[in-house]
């Protein structure tokens, strides 16, 4: 069996989007569930690597590479940065109880 290797990565692309707009429309629904501002950033940073590869699969030229694989890179940094900011102020109520 051959699998064509952009239809694969363009099928992973597209199933992370359909999980990213249930996983948004569940919480818009139930008020249940994973909140947008908790996976968001992450699921943009992980969309920009699968472009990233998609880039290369499709022999693009290499600045389209290098543009998907920055934008990830923004997009992890600015999720730990989140993630990091809330964690302190965490230690912080947790120290003040």
């Amino acid at each position: 069996m051959d699998i064509c290797l952009p239809l694969l990565v363009d099928g992973v692309i597209a199933l992370t989007l359909l999980e990213c707009a249930a996983l948004l429309a569940f919480h818009r629904l139930t008020g249940a569930g994973v909140g947008p501002a908790d996976f968001l950033v992450n699921v943009v940073a992980g969309l920009c690597l699968m472009l990233a590869l998609r880039c290369v699969v499709r022999d693009q030229h290499m600045m389209w590479t290098a543009m998907c694989l920055l934008a990830a890179g923004l997009a992890h940094a600015a999720d730990i940065w989140r993630r990091w900011r809330r964690g302190r102020t965490d230690w912080r109520r947790a120290r003040t109880s």
